[in-house]
């Protein structure tokens, strides 16, 4: 705004009146032009930062690096593959072990090696699958599972010539004691 132009509008007006006048806009143009050069400034800025920042990907090779990012990918997903695999495989041979303890194997490591593991693994009901294959080898090897008769034990003397030894008697060992040529034991 030039001061002609405002004398021409406001005719009749004071020097003073004029000069307020003209202060006023120029505040408010100095006020705009702040705020226009921080914003400039802010702006600058911001571009330099992104030319810094675009400095550091020169001679990186895009393919290169997507190559990269999908051969990660695929063993992210293999040894996620891996790992579910292993804890199917300790969860069926949890299984399977319970399952021989509970058929009363005499030994566990023999039955395993008469067992088709792979295709008991690949069973869709491997409990009852693992009890079927179970039973089947004790049919066929019953040596390898303990029998459910009792063992007959004998609990008493069967040598009808021994002295008694029940309770609260004393067996003679003075036979044992003269065969070993120690004295005779005193009562």
């Amino acid at each position: 705004m030039k001061r002609e132009d405002v004398t021409k509008i406001f005719e009749g007006a004071t020097e003073e009146q004029i000069n307020q006048l003209l202060n006023i806009n120029s505040a408010d143009i100095g006020n705009a032009k702040k705020k226009l050069e921080t914003e400039r400034d802010s702006y600058k800025d911001q571009l330099a930062t992104a030319q810094n920042a675009l400095k550091e990907f020169e001679g990186v090779d895009v393919k290169d690096l997507n190559g990269k990012i999908e051969k990660l990918t695929s063993d992210l997903k293999a040894k996620d593959t891996e790992y579910q695999q292993k804890i199917a495989d300790m969860e069926f041979d949890s299984t399977l072990d319970a399952a021989i303890r509970n058929s009363k194997a005499r030994n566990t490591k023999a039955v395993r090696a008469l067992l088709d593991i792979e295709k008991l693994k690949g069973s869709k009901n491997q409990a009852d699958d693992i009890k079927s294959a179970l039973e089947a080898l004790g049919k066929s090897d019953s040596y390898l599972f303990g029998s459910g008769e009792p063992v007959l034990n004998p609990v008493t003397n069967t040598n009808p010539n021994a002295q008694s030894t029940k309770p609260g008697s004393a067996p003679d060992l003075s036979a044992m004691r003269a065969a070993m040529g120690l004295p005779a034991e005193k009562k």
